[in-house]
């Protein structure tokens, strides 16, 4: 996973070192990945959404490749900066409709089934509590960037955190009670 002698691992050190033909050979390589992490977030939130699964990978991997250089150390750190890429995505859409200048105020009422009661996500009370772990443990909010947004195994996880896989299961544990405590306000 975190070998260098991985394709993206080889095309983003390539990409880095101002390869323009490797940045334009790196979407290829990356983009069915992507496609599928995005398609796995939106399905996690409730009906409705208008971002579908192609504009959120195309606006993370502007968010990511736009940035400069970030220093990819390997695919792993590519994919865990573009799920939490898809994330802040989510955040900032979810802030949007939120507003109030945006009827953000107001019952949204499905014209099909009225009397279905949709399924509350709060998106927004779920990232302001990952921005407090982020703060008081940044290696314990990397790892939920990596095993919940980005779709990699405890294995992998550990990998990239450069920590065991027991220490990734025990603190994946303790980071999903802690979320639970957060969330419920106990």
């Amino acid at each position: 996973m975190a070998d260098s002698a991985h394709p993206v691992a080889k095309t983003l050190d390539a990409a880095v070192l101002g390869d323009k033909q490797a940045a334009e050979d790196l979407i290829p390589l990356v983009y069915d990945e992507l496609r599928s992490l995005a398609r796995a977030r939106l399905a996690a939130l409730p009906p409705g959404q208008t971002l579908g699964p192609t504009a959120l990978v195309h606006e993370a991997y502007l968010r990511i490749v736009g940035r400069g250089d970030p220093g990819w150390d390997h695919r792993g750190h590519f994919f865990g900066a573009a799920a939490r890429a898809m994330r802040d995505i989510l955040v900032d859409q979810a802030r949007r409709k939120g507003a109030k200048k945006r009827g953000g105020d107001r019952a949204r009422v499905d014209p099909v089934e009225p009397f279905i009661q949709q399924p509350v996500d709060d998106l927004l009370a779920v990232h302001e509590a990952l921005e407090r772990l982020e703060r008081e443990d940044p290696r314990k909010s990397r790892l939920i960037d990596l095993r919940y947004f980005a779709g990699f195994s405890n294995e992998e996880t550990a990998d990239i955190l450069g920590v065991s896989t027991r220490t990734v299961e025990r603190e994946w544990r303790y980071v999903r009670a802690w979320l639970k405590c957060e969330l419920e306000g106990d």
